[in-house]
C-alpha cells in the first residue's frame, strides 16, 4: 500500500530524511516511531502529497504521489497532528463539505456523512458548531474528515494529543477497529498505545530507519535490556547513586511510595544484575520487598535505538 525507496528531503543546511527505504502492506496497523526531529512529519506530508522530497520515490497503492498525486490522494486519508477545522461550522455541515471537496457526491455524499458519523460517534453531536467541541470529539471530527472519501489508507499524525486518559483509550479502540478495514500507518509518542495497536513498528532516527520489525521481535532482541524493578526501603541512602554505580547499569529511575522508593533499573542488553542489586541492598541494610527482573519493553526498545550517543 505504500512503497518509499531512497527519500530524501533536505532543507538549507539541514537533512530532515536521509535515504529512507520502507514498506507498509495492505491490511497492516504499522506504528511510525521517533525522537522529535525524527523525520517522521517530513515523511507523513511528502506520503500525503503536502511537500516534495528532494530525491527518491513513494507511492500509494501503486500511484507515485509526485507524478499521480491526485489519483495517490483518492487512496489515502490523512489526518495531520493539528487537525485544521472550521470552527464555525456543524459537524454535519463541515462533513459534506470536505466530503464534496474530495470528489464524493449525491446519494453516496449522504451515505459516507452518515457512516463516518456513526463510525467515529459524532452523531450525538452532529448538529453542534465545532468550535464548541472537546478536544477529543474535534479529534473525531478530524479523523471522520479523513474517511469521508472511504480510501484505503489511513496516516494518522499523533491522533492521541493532547487527549485525557479516557479520550485516548476511546480513539485507541477506534483506530483497532478501523484496523479490520483499513491500512494504517500511525504516529505517536504513547508507546503503550502502539503495543496494543500495531502489528508492526518503524523506527526512525535522525532521518533514519533504524528498525522495522514487529513490537514481540524488538523486544526479543532486547532480552535483558529490560533490567530490575527494586522496592526497598534505603533509610537515608539516596538509592539512585548507589545503583547507578554497578557497572552494567544504563540509567535507575525512582518514585516514591511513602517510606518506600520503587526503582527502574535499566541495564546493558542480556545483563541480568539481581545479585549486584541485591548485594548492595545487603551490604547497604536495605529492606527490600521486591526485586524482579522486568521485561524489555518497546520503550526500552526505543530508548536503545534512538538514545542520543
Amino acid at each position: 500500500m505504500i512503497k518509499v525507496e531512497n527519500l530524501t528531503k533536505k532543507y538549507a543546511g539541514f537533512t530532515a530524511i536521509n535515504n529512507i527505504t520502507f514498506e507498509v502492506g495492505k491490511g497492516e496497523i504499522v506504528g511510525f516511531l521517533g525522537p522529535n526531529g525524527a523525520g517522521k512529519s517530513t515523511t507523513m506530508r511528502i506520503l500525503s502529497s503536502f511537500m516534495p522530497a528532494t530525491s527518491g520515490r513513494a507511492s500509494i497503492a501503486g500511484y507515485d504521489v509526485f507524478e499521480k498525486s491526485l489519483e495517490a490522494r483518492t487512496h489515502l486519508g490523512y489526518m495531520p497532528e493539528n487537525v485544521p477545522l472550521y470552527t464555525d461550522m456543524r459537524v454535519s455541515e463541515y462533513l459534506v463539505y470536505r466530503g464534496e471537496l474530495k470528489g464524493v457526491t449525491g446519494r453516496r455524499l449522504k451515505e459516507r456523512v452518515g457512516d463516518v458519523k456513526e463510525l467515529c460517534g459524532l452523531k450525538d453531536v452532529e448538529n453542534r458548531i465545532i468550535g464548541t467541541l472537546s478536544k477529543g470529539y474535534r479529534q473525531r471530527v478530524g479523523l471522520a474528515d479523513a474517511l469521508v472519501h472511504e480510501p484505503d489508507l489511513l496516516i494518522l499524525d499523533e491522533p492521541t494529543i493532547g487527549l485525557d486518559p479516557n479520550q485516548i483509550r476511546s480513539v485507541r479502540e477506534l483506530i483497532k477497529n478501523l484496523g479490520k478495514h483499513h491500512t494504517i500507518l500511525l504516529s505517536t509518542h504513547i508507546l503503550p498505545e502502539v503495543e496494543a495497536t500495531c502489528s508492526r513498528v518503524i523506527i526512525i532516527n535522525r532521518g533514519r530507519i533504524e528498525a522495522s520489525d514487529t513490537p514481540d521481535n524488538l523486544r526479543r532482541q532486547l532480552r535483558g535490556a529490560g533490567g530490575i524493578r527494586l522496592e526497598a526501603n534505603t533509610g537515608k541512602d539516596d538509592g539512585v547513586a548507589e545503583l547507578q554505580k554497578i557497572t552494567g547499569v544504563k540509567d535507575v529511575s525512582a518514585e516514591e511510595e511513602g517510606e518506600w522508593k520503587v526503582f527502574l533499573v535499566r541495564a546493558d542488553a542480556n545483563a541480568d544484575l539481581r545479585e549486584e542489586v541485591f548485594r548492595l541492598a545487603a551490604d547497604r541494610n536495605w529492606r527490600v520487598r521486591e526485586l524482579s527482573q522486568r521485561g524489555a519493553t518497546l520503550e526500552d526498545v526505543f530508548v536503545e535505538m534512538t538514545h542520543a550517543e
